[in-house]
C-alpha cells in the first residue's frame, strides 16, 4: 500500500471520529446544555479516551463552538441549495422547517439563548460569528424582499420578524408537542410553521 493511501485512510478515520464527537456533543448540548456537558461524558459517549478527544478539541468551549459552526454551515448550505426562483417567503419557510425538523431529531442546540457566558464565548469565536453574520444577512435580504413584494407584513419592523424567526427555533412548545401530543414530527413542523407565518405573513 502506498504512503498516500495510508495517509488517506488515516485522515478518513480521524475525520470520522471527529464527526462522531460532534454528533455526541450536539446530542448532549441539546439535552443537557453547555454547563452540564463534560468532556468525560463526550468521550464515553463516543467510546474514545479523553486524550484522544483532546487531539480533536482542546476544550469544551472549542467543542461547543465547532458544534455551532457545523449547525450554521448546515443552515447556510440549506438556504443556498434552495431553487433561485422560490419566493422569499417560501425560502424563509423552508429554512425554518429545516431547523425545526433538525431540532426534533436532537440536532439543534440553542446555545446562544442559554447564558451570557455562552453568548460571550461564541462572540469571541471568529468562525461562528462569520457564519452567523452570513446567515443573518441572507435572512435580512429575504425579509426585505418578502415585505417589498407584499408576502410579509410591512407594519412589522424587520428585527421583530428576524428575532421571532430565531426564537421559534428554540420555542419550548415544540418540545412539549413532541413529548405529549400525538402529532408526528412532520405535523409538529407544519403546525409550528403555520403559527409563525400566520403572524408575520401578509394578510389576504
Amino acid at each position: 500500500m502506498s504512503l498516500l493511501k495510508r495517509i488517506s485512510f488515516k485522515d478518513q478515520a480521524f475525520q470520522q471520529r471527529e464527526d462522531a464527537i460532534l454528533d455526541a456533543a450536539t446530542r448532549i448540548l441539546t439535552n443537557r446544555g453547555f454547563d452540564l456537558m463534560t468532556m468525560d461524558e463526550v468521550a464515553t459517549d463516543v467510546g474514545v479516551s479523553k486524550p484522544s478527544l483532546y487531539k480533536h478539541f482542546k476544550s469544551k468551549e472549542e467543542l461547543a463552538g465547532e458544534c455551532m459552526i457545523r449547525l450554521l454551515d448546515g443552515a447556510n448550505e440549506t438556504l443556498a441549495a434552495l431553487p433561485d426562483d422560490l419566493p422569499a417567503l417560501e425560502r424563509i419557510r423552508r429554512l425554518l422547517g429545516w431547523a425545526l425538523d433538525l431540532r426534533l431529531k436532537g440536532g439543534l442546540p440553542f446555545l446562544p439563548a442559554t447564558s451570557p457566558h455562552v453568548r460571550d464565548m461564541l462572540v469571541k469565536n471568529l468562525g461562528y460569528t462569520m457564519r452567523a453574520l452570513k446567515l443573518n444577512n441572507a435572512l435580512v435580504k429575504l425579509v426585505r424582499d418578502a415585505q417589498k413584494t407584499g408576502q410579509m407584513r410591512k407594519d412589522l419592523p424587520e428585527d421583530v420578524i428576524l428575532y421571532s424567526f430565531y426564537a421559534r427555533t428554540c420555542d419550548p412548545s415544540v418540545e412539549f408537542l413532541r413529548l405529549y401530543s400525538k402529532l408526528s414530527n412532520a405535523e409538529i413542523v407544519e403546525h409550528t410553521l403555520s403559527v409563525y407565518f400566520g403572524g408575520v405573513g401578509a394578510k389576504p
